[in-house]
């Protein structure tokens, strides 16, 4: 079972995510996939957006269930059932901590042609560092660039490490669809 959030200590916005939400278009929605504690649809709640959270798990965002901007889906998306949002597209697409490859396609294609995928979770090397240590959890290189072509175009991606307390091996994108902005035009300045 892939470690959520909580489990890594993470109870604020991911870095990658709060970088990248401004690709969500004003009014957008957002989809957080294994929303967990809620930290990524906080985020985006705060900015004014709409929010989907599923996991098979809501207790984490219990306290958004009455606000009207907020759908929550219970569903274990491991379960071998088909992906409950198929046909749905989104604004904005969040994964973070995540991975389970069956769904992989499902993810990119929730993303609307004027939309943003905003992915970050586990790299291959992260098991000499410590959990998730599974390789059915842990991304193998170009991953996620591989899983977001042809379809979407790529405007940002690292792989490697990040330092701290608790080092973790990451692989991350950001990538948006054929009607984005960010196609012609960089989302944030290069350093």
């Amino acid at each position: 079972m892939p470690e959520t959030e909580e489990k890594h200590g993470q109870t604020e916005a991911a870095p990658w995510v709060v970088r990248f939400i401004e690709g969500v278009a004003a009014g957008g929605h957002v989809l957080d996939v294994a929303c967990g504690g809620g930290r990524n649809a906080r985020l985006a709640l705060a900015r004014g957006l709409r929010v989907t959270a599923i996991d098979r798990d809501l207790s984490g965002v219990a306290d958004l269930v009455d606000r009207a901007e907020v759908t929550l889906i219970e569903a274990d998306l491991e379960a071998g059932s088909p992906f409950p949002l198929a046909g749905a597209r989104f604004d904005g697409v969040v994964v973070t901590n995540y991975l389970w490859r069956p769904i992989l396609a499902d993810i990119v294609a929730a993303v609307a042609d004027d939309g943003v995928l905003i992915y970050e979770t586990f790299a291959r090397g992260q098991e000499r560092l410590g959990r998730p240590a599974n390789p059915d959890f842990l991304l193998k290189p170009d991953e996620l660039v591989d899983a977001a072509r042809p379809r979407l175009t790529v405007v940002a991606f690292e792989h490697g490490l990040i330092e701290g307390e608790k080092p973790r091996r990451v692989q991350r994108i950001a990538a948006c669809g054929p009607g984005h902005a960010w196609v012609e035009e960089a989302p944030v300045p290069l350093t």
